[in-house]
């Protein structure tokens, strides 16, 4: 290993102690066998490169005179005299990625079968290389053979919720690259958008790649297919396959919402703006949804040369189906048993479609439900039960399910990725392999990294990748997974960061959250206290309180700041002048209850935020999630505030959400009552509510006013959970959330 590697230095004769100390050596993924020599060779403008005269030599060529002049400053020679670097086709290396890098004082010798081995070997290279600009460019000498454990090492971006850039995409292709990620799953449509220009279908991008956002702006964005055409070859320069997703048959309102006439009600419906899973779906038994979904990855196939082509086919509510007359006459008309059968004969004839072009279909475990054709590939997020189904029926498998990116960062931490073994221990606590995994080994091809987009932004996304994208990297090009082994990449990983600063990478902790924002309110000094819980002790909080996004200029504080006056404040972070996130948002509000306590009957679910934030004079969001919404899970709100002395008030001001795709429903009844003796009760307001479980989520505020003052020490809140629901609402009035954010009194 290269930890002993490097122990050796200190003493042994072969090695110099002054190569070791000058370039030390960090290459991540680690090198399957690497033995370091004696001195170095020193790289400069007189160092050529020798390599086959054919055209992807020629571009690993070009890909690497740029990679060093913009890593140390040094432009190699371009005289076909010049020597120093060479590469070379062998045959005898075996292995489609594997090969064998040379450095002695002499020059440096790359050797591969396939181009692709040539360009891992210039990546290891470049690894070697000082990270910055102005200093001296000395290769240590090593002798490195090199393969990897598995063939598929991917990672995915949802940018169905959030909109990525060319610029970030290509940005992150760099990086994968770097670290010998050779594949990028491009989640391409989502409820949330639609995001790649299909030509016959020009609505997809019209209408399905824009959303009207609670706030009233329009959110969206799509990748033209010239810039699909240009990711592609970017990623494939960097020996990395693009493999796009088209998402069905769920997971599809954003393309229903463009065109209605492929869904099972052929109603209009809207580009949804909040996250979950959404009834309406691809409509299987109108024939014309084929030819539609056909034509579009007609479409999808000319721009990406992938094998693969991924459709989803996750998290497919039936309903629609169960009351879909089509629906059920093509159940009947096929034998199906079920809408299950139906989904299976759907992923089955769109996988006979594409086997027709000569692609491969992926789609995500539920594929199996009803029966997956053995020929699909399989990739795992529900766990090893799901891959072993998958395995038993012949499926060659994708592990992603422990590698799930959107995981916080202290849940899912670099040495969690790192340990996790995808082939049988998808969780460090689990002890030994599994005998299916064992026998089945050949149909693992792999493991992949998803970010999904609900809670990632392009500002933040990057903190959720890395470093834990690293230590992935690793885990399947060595399959090393023991703590002797992470103990050593730990080590390697610190020399990374100095990389990773230099290319601008904003970058997260490995086991704790960037930051964590709070609002308290300060009843002894009638002030509100902004806190920051950070992650790095260099993070920069900087913040407004005249509601304008913060910038780089803006006030700035480390873990606490006073505010003294009721408005919209805003913070973001900000890191060796990185910004890491979006503006975090807290409306402060004159609440006369702000400085009182508060009892509940029942007590809040402990999962959000506790229940003292409903009087600390900050309202909620639209989020849940957000930490200013108190839940009640299939139970009662009964909260009594204590003001501490009579007061006098006009208004009394209490804000519910409605979000039925999460199980969030309004109340059913609402009531405020006061007192001034805490026994004796004086009903204020009380308000029974219909809701229409098709209407948008939304933010509901129920606001008792009076003209006449009303005193009272006591107020006293009841919101009662729905004791029944309409047939349609799946499972009726059982898991039900009730939440509410600042009881609001003035």
């Amino acid at each position: 290993m290269l930890k002993s590697l490097l122990a050796s230095c200190l003493g042994a004769s072969v090695l110099m102690t002054s190569v070791c100390a000058s370039a030390e050596i960090s290459i991540i993924p680690e090198p399957q066998h690497i033995e370091a020599g004696q001195g170095s060779y020193q790289l400069d403008a007189n160092t050529g490169i020798d390599a086959p005269d054919e055209a992807r030599a020629r571009e690993i060529v070009s890909f690497l005179r740029d990679a060093v002049r913009d890593q140390t400053g040094i432009r190699l020679s371009e005289s076909k005299h010049a020597h120093g670097i060479v590469l070379a086709i062998d045959p005898t290396v075996k292995g489609d990625e594997a090969y064998r890098l040379s450095v002695t004082s002499r020059g440096v010798i790359i050797q591969a079968s396939t181009d692709k081995g040539l360009f891992w070997g210039v990546q290891t290279l470049r690894q070697l290389l000082p990270p910055e600009h102005g200093e001296l460019a000395a290769i240590p000498a090593v002798q490195i053979k090199d393969a990897p454990a598995f063939a598929y090492r991917g990672f995915m971006l949802d940018v169905g919720r959030h909109f990525y850039p060319v610029s970030f995409i290509k940005k992150q292709l760099d990086l994968l690259s770097y670290y010998k990620i050779n594949t990028f799953h491009w989640h391409l449509t989502e409820d949330q958008g639609w995001r790649l220009q299909i030509n016959r279908y020009p609505k997809l991008t019209e209408i399905g790649a824009w959303r009207t956002e609670a706030d009233g702006s329009r959110y969206g964005g799509y990748y033209t297919q010239r810039e699909a055409r240009e990711i592609v070859n970017y990623a494939r320069a960097r020996n990395i396959t693009v493999i796009p997703e088209i998402e069905m048959p769920g997971h599809s309102v954003a393309a229903l919402a463009s065109y209605p006439e492929y869904s099972c009600t052929q109603q209009p419906l809207t580009v949804p703006t909040t996250w979950g899973v959404f009834k309406d779906i691809d409509c299987v038994g109108n024939p014309n949804t084929f030819i539609f979904l056909q034509h579009v990855l007609d479409e999808v196939m000319t721009l990406f040369p992938s094998q693969y082509v991924h459709i989803g086919g996750d998290e497919t509510p039936k309903d629609r189906w169960k009351s879909c007359d089509s629906c059920q006459a093509l159940i009947h008309e096929q034998g199906l048993k079920d809408e299950e059968g139906l989904q299976s004969y759907f992923i089955k004839h769109m996988q006979s479609y594409l086997a027709g072009k000569n692609k491969t279909l992926i789609g995500w475990d539920e594929i199996l439900e009803g029966g997956a054709d053995k020929n699909a590939i399989i990739e795992i997020w529900r766990g090893d039960d799901e891959a072993r189904k998958a395995l038993v029926n012949g499926n060659r498998i994708i592990v992603a399910g422990p590698f799930y990116l959107d995981a916080p960062l202290d849940v899912l931490t670099v040495k969690g990725i790192y340990l996790t073994n995808i082939a049988g221990r998808t969780s460090a606590s689990t002890q030994g392999d599994d005998s299916i995994f064992a026998e089945h080994r050949a149909q693992i091809l792999g493991g992949e990294a998803p970010l999904w987009s609900e809670r990632a932004n392009p500002y933040n996304a990057e903190s959720k990748i890395y470093p834990r994208l690293i230590a992935f990297a690793e885990n399947l090009w060595t399959d090393n997974h023991d703590d002797a082994a992470y103990a050593d990449f730990e080590q390697r990983l610190q020399a990374h960061y100095r990389w990773l600063d230099a290319q601008k990478v904003a970058y997260g902790p490995e086991d704790k959250l960037v930051v964590g924002y709070s609002v308290t309110f300060d009843d002894q000094h009638d002030a509100w206290q902004l806190h920051a819980k950070r992650g790095f002790d260099d993070l920069e909080n900087h913040y407004t309180t005249d509601g304008s996004d913060p910038t780089a200029q803006s006030p700035s504080f480390d873990d606490v700041v006073s505010i003294q006056h009721a408005g919209t404040v805003k913070v973001s972070p900000f890191r060796k002048g990185l910004r890491y996130d979006n503006a975090t948002s807290f409306t402060l509000v004159d609440n006369l209850a702000s400085g009182g306590s508060i009892t509940f009957a029942q007590p809040a679910a402990p999962e959000y935020a506790p229940g003292g934030v409903l009087i600390d004079g900050v309202i909620g969001g639209n989020d849940f999630h957000d930490g200013r919404w108190v839940g009640w899970h299939d139970a009662d709100l009964e909260a009594t505030i204590d003001l501490q002395k009579d007061v006098a008030f006009h208004t009394i001001d209490v804000g519910f959400l409605f979000e039925p795709n999460s199980r969030v429903l309004l109340p059913e009844q609402v009531t405020y009552e006061a007192s001034s003796d805490g026994q004796h009760w004086t009903s204020l307001y009380s308000n029974t509510l219909n809701i229409d479980l098709a209407s948008p989520a939304r933010k509901l505020s129920l606001r008792f006013h009076s003209e006449q003052p009303v005193t009272a020490r006591y107020i006293r809140i009841k919101a009662t959970q729905r004791k029944s629901l309409p047939a349609s609402f799946p499972d009726g009035a059982k898991d039900i959330w009730l939440f509410a954010d600042e009881v609001l009194v003035q």
